[in-house]
């Protein structure tokens, strides 16, 4: 018996179009969440219906919906999709270095700078969120992995939350630092970006071709903008501090190649 394969669904040897999975390969099932402000109830259920008919989701079944208070209704909702994604136009920052143990890091320090390397850390403006910058950094780390203060050869200084630009140049210049790492929670009107952009420059002012990595991180910043916003290194949500530490450790190599 002979088969036809759509050209645009991926196959274990093409793997470049892919859709939704649910039953069988390819058949475009996908569920979806979301809250409308209408009482819960048949109408509630009929609106979310026809919003996700309009999005592509065709058919698509309202499988739960549960009330929000007396005006609010969630939904979770089941259906077939048509779009084809192509896994060629996909952007991604891709981690082109290896994940390496404590022990690893810390030889690697040692041999390359020879003495401890200086980790500066902050919530910087008027965020205030430090969970992210004290999971990095702290001891006692996050999702398994001890922080950077666990690590032998790196001597860190987390200066907490609401601290700003000039006083993060001016630690950074005292504590000599060969790294920067700020966290942005707070996102309202573009705040993470423009504070970013507003850091990497007085960094680059103060300090020119001394400047150390700066890397920025929090789960609404895209790691494809680390050049808009002119620092080193973007890490979004899930990042650990294992992920951090690696890299610290990459760049810091591949900074001494180039100006060796």
């Amino acid at each position: 018996m002979t088969t036809t394969e759509d050209p645009k669904v991926a196959t274990p040897k093409t793997k470049r179009y892919v859709r939704p999975y649910g039953d069988t390969t390819g058949d475009g099932m996908a569920q979806m969440s979301f809250t409308l402000p209408i009482p819960f109830g048949p109408r509630a259920d009929g609106a979310a219906q026809q919003l996700a008919n309009k999005m592509g989701m065709d058919p698509a079944m309202v499988v739960h919906s549960h009330p929000i208070g007396e005006d609010f209704t969630f939904f979770v909702v089941y259906g077939s999709v048509q779009h084809i994604v192509d896994l060629d136009a996909v952007k991604v920052v891709e981690r082109e270095y290896p994940l390496l143990p404590p022990s690893d890091v810390n030889s690697a320090i040692k041999k390359t700078l020879r003495r401890k390397m200086v980790v500066v850390g902050a919530c910087i403006g008027t965020d205030a969120h430090t969970v992210g910058i004290d999971a990095i950094l702290n001891i006692k780390g996050f999702a398994g992995e001890k922080g950077l203060e666990y690590y032998r050869e790196l001597r860190v200084v987390n200066l907490g939350a609401q601290v700003s630009i000039p006083e993060l140049v001016k630690a950074a210049r005292a504590d000599k630092a060969d790294a920067v790492l700020i966290s942005q929670v707070v996102t309202q009107r573009d705040a993470h970006i423009l504070n970013t952009q507003e850091m990497s420059a007085a960094f680059r002012e103060a300090m020119g071709e001394r400047c150390p990595l700066l890397i920025a991180g929090g789960p609404r910043f895209d790691p494809l903008m680390a050049a808009e916003l002119g620092v080193d290194r973007v890490f979004g949500r899930g990042t650990t501090p294992g992920e951090v530490a690696s890299y610290l450790v990459h760049a810091i190599s591949e900074r001494k190649e180039h100006h060796a």
